[in-house]
Parts: C-alpha cells; sequence; structure tokens
C-alpha cells in the first residue's frame, strides 16, 4: 500500500463524512505518530508534513551526527560516515534530516496504520453525531424511512444518520414505507456500544408544540405562550394557550382563518382533533374551558385539593366524558384534577343515585358506571344495552343483570 492509496482512505471518509479540516488533519499527524513511536520507539525526533488539499504527507527524521564509534540509537543518532554520503559538508554534532518513505514501514504496518486511520475517523464522525444531535432535543428532523421493521422504523437523516421511531412513539395510524418522508421530534440521544442511538417520536407533546411554532407565527416570536399540551395521539389533543397581549387573541390566532394554521397540524398528526382554549389561573373556568364542548352548570371542589365534581344537565354529560371517556381524561391531565361528572335533575323528578344499590351491585360496577357520568338508575336506564356496553367495557351479562335490578327499582 502506498502513500495514494493511504490518503484514498481518508478522501473517503471526507467525502461522506462531516468531518473539519483542522480535525482531519490532527488524526491523520497522530495516527502516523503512534505509528512511528511503535516502530522507532519515539516520534519526538519526526516532522510530520500534512497537504490534505494535494493529498500527500511527508515525514522527516531529525537525527545527530556522532562518531562511528559512538554510534547507539540509529534512530536518534547517524554515524558521521553515513552523514558524509548524505553531504560531504557534515560534522559532528550537526543534525540531519532525512526523509522516511512510507514504503519503509513495512506492508504490516502501513495495513496497520489503514485501519487505525478508519476507527479514528468513525470514533470522531460517531462523537460529532451524538454531540450534534444531543443539541437537538426537542427539536423537528425530517428523514428518509430506510427499513421498516415490527417494533422500529429506521430513518435517514439528510446525511445519512440513522435515527429510531419505535413503535411506542408511532401514531396509532402511522403507516410508513420505504422511501416515505416523515417528521418528528428528537426525544432522547444516548451511546450504545460506543454508537450513537437517536430517538425520534410523533407522539410526544413536544412534537405537537413544535408543529405550532411553525404555523403560528405569533408563538414563534413569544406573543402567545402554550401553557399545557396533552394528547392521546391520533385521536384527540388540549392545547392550553395564552397571550400577553390584550389585543391578540390566542385560540382564534392558533385556528387561523377558517381553520387554515390548525388544518396543517390535524393533517400532520394523521387527523388529531385539537382543542385550543384559553388558559387562565382561575381554576373553576380553566376546567369548564377544559371539559368544551360541554356546558357545565356548576362546579364543587373537594377537601383534598386534587378533585372536582362537575354538575351538567343530562344531555351534555356525554359530551363531557367524550368518546371512551377520553374528553374527560385529557381535562383532567391539563387541570392538574380527578373531575368526576354528574348529571342535574329536576328536583320533583324521581330518580335514585347508584350508590343506593351498592348492597346488589359490587362497587367496582358502580363506580365505573360513575367515571363515565351514569349516576342515577334514571341515566343508566336511558341509555340501550349496546351502548351501556360501549361505553363500560363491561360483559353483557353484568349489563343485563344492572338493567334489571335498575328496573325493578321503578316498577
Amino acid at each position: 500500500m502506498d502513500t495514494a492509496n493511504l490518503f484514498d482512505t481518508f478522501s473517503e471518509f471526507k467525502e461522506l463524512k462531516n468531518i473539519d479540516r483542522a480535525t482531519m488533519m490532527n488524526v491523520l499527524e497522530e495516527v502516523f505518530r503512534k505509528s512511528l513511536s511503535k516502530i522507532f520507539g519515539t516520534d519526538e525526533n519526526f516532522d510530520v508534513i500534512i497537504n490534505i488539499d494535494k493529498g500527500d504527507f511527508e515525514i522527516w527524521r531529525n537525527r545527530e551526527v556522532v562518531k562511528d564509534e559512538d554510534l547507539e540509537d540509529r534512530n536518534l543518532q547517524i554515524a558521521l560516515s553515513e552523514a558524509k554520503k548524505i553531504d560531504d559538508d557534515y560534522e559532528e554534532g550537526e543534525e540531519v534530516t532525512d526523509e522516511v518513505r512510507l514504503e519503509d514501514f513495512g506492508r504490516r504496518a502501513i495495513l496497520s496504520l489503514r485501519q487505525h486511520l478508519t476507527s479514528k475517523i468513525l470514533e470522531i464522525e460517531r462523537n460529532n453525531v451524538f454531540a450534534k444531535y444531543k443539541k437537538r432535543i426537542g427539536q423537528i428532523i425530517s428523514g428518509e424511512v430506510y427499513q421498516v421493521w415490527k417494533r422500529e422504523i429506521l430513518v435517514l437523516d439528510d446525511e445519512g444518520n440513522e435515527l429510531i421511531l419505535p413503535r411506542d412513539e408511532q401514531i396509532p395510524s402511522d403507516r410508513f414505507r420505504k422511501g416515505d418522508l416523515l417528521r418528528a421530534v428528537v426525544v432522547r440521544v444516548e451511546m450504545r456500544n460506543n454508537t450513537p442511538l437517536i430517538i425520534i417520536s410523533r407522539t410526544s407533546p413536544v412534537f405537537l408544540e413544535r408543529l405550532f411554532e411553525f404555523e403560528v407565527p405569533e408563538i414563534y416570536d413569544g406573543l402567545i405562550t402554550i401553557k399545557k399540551i396533552v394528547r392521546a395521539p391520533g385521536e384527540k389533543a388540549k392545547v392550553a394557550v395564552e397571550s400577553y397581549d390584550d389585543r391578540i387573541d390566542p385560540v382564534g390566532s392558533c385556528v387561523g382563518m377558517k381553520g387554515s394554521r390548525i388544518h396543517g397540524i390535524v393533517r400532520e398528526l394523521r387527523n388529531e382533533n385539537i382543542d385550543v382554549i384559553n388558559y387562565t389561573t382561575n381554576t373553576q373556568l380553566f376546567i369548564q374551558r377544559a371539559l368544551s364542548p360541554a356546558k357545565i352548570n356548576s362546579i364543587k371542589f373537594n377537601e383534598d385539593g386534587k378533585s372536582a365534581e362537575v354538575y351538567l344537565d343530562p344531555d351534555e354529560v356525554s359530551l363531557a366524558i367524550g368518546k371512551g371517556g377520553l374528553n374527560i381524561k385529557l381535562a383532567s391531565q391539563l387541570t392538574g384534577y380527578d373531575i368526576d361528572v354528574y348529571r342535574e335533575t329536576e328536583e320533583d323528578e324521581e330518580d335514585v343515585n347508584i350508590d343506593e344499590f351498592s348492597d346488589e351491585i359490587d362497587q367496582w360496577i358502580l363506580d365505573i358506571l360513575k367515571s363515565v357520568g351514569l349516576d342515577t338508575a334514571k341515566s343508566v336506564l336511558e341509555l340501550d344495552k349496546e351502548e351501556l356496553e360501549r361505553r363500560t367495557d363491561l360483559e353483557k351479562e353484568t349489563i343485563d343483570e344492572i338493567v334489571e335490578i335498575f328496573k325493578s327499582e321503578f316498577e
């Protein structure tokens, strides 16, 4: 292997990897000096001159001229007779500088040098990628799907770096194929077996926050602040926003004219339903807004300071709870309160609280009914059995027993 072949190794990496000139020169010199130390015992008397632009290098060895009989170290010293063959004017005590050629190293040493060079460049590149993406945590990146596996997707960025999108960081309705372009947010970067592992996510609330920054200039400029985001990825999200300028409507700015701004976000998130609400420090008002589109009659806060009872008209209960209880779940996460909903009935209307049936129905069943807003016997009987089964996930036989018990109360 000659000089040209060795620098071919360097050129390949320099084109593929983003390593700056100064770092590359330091790497080359370090590798050469390690090889010189291994071959000659020391590298202190060598000058390594590297010309990256031309793709070549020179190694010069400096040795002291000594009498032939005083020669002890052929690496650090040169016999006077040998020095005079180079130049007849050399005298004892002077310094001779001669070039050491790569082929003088021997084939095995050259191969080892090439391997060290390759290993060092790869190490620097891995460290550069790690440092680069460590700074990009919380930022959106775009990449091309390279491989789709059952548990994760391998994505390549525009520099060919590998990013991992795990299954649990994908929106349930995401369907990607090789060659597709996708966007995600960097959530975690770590070193595993000396290789940077870059984890990206499409389900993180940070991903939704960054999308809002892209679509809403007022958020990017700091005129509107996102106070909190909660998500059920691919299904529903609630975003609390606040404006420090009374002239700016934060909700209107985020939604845009006829939904123009939020439409792109919804499309990116696979038609995820996004509720944008005005943030307020008034807890009661905040809970009311969080339970939108349901209209609240009254709210009672419990002594523990962590839960609240919300009272609504019967036809508003299902709106407050939402499909599968999703609306009330996200409202609880957004406000930090455990929210229970109760329907308000006319005082002269005959009805019975389901807690009155605790001697006939297991308490855990009653708790499930109450969690979906069914706190009275008539509220249960107003729904058909299929709807009850869908809302509560209770067995059909259990639903039949509950309905019969409640019916007997009014017969």
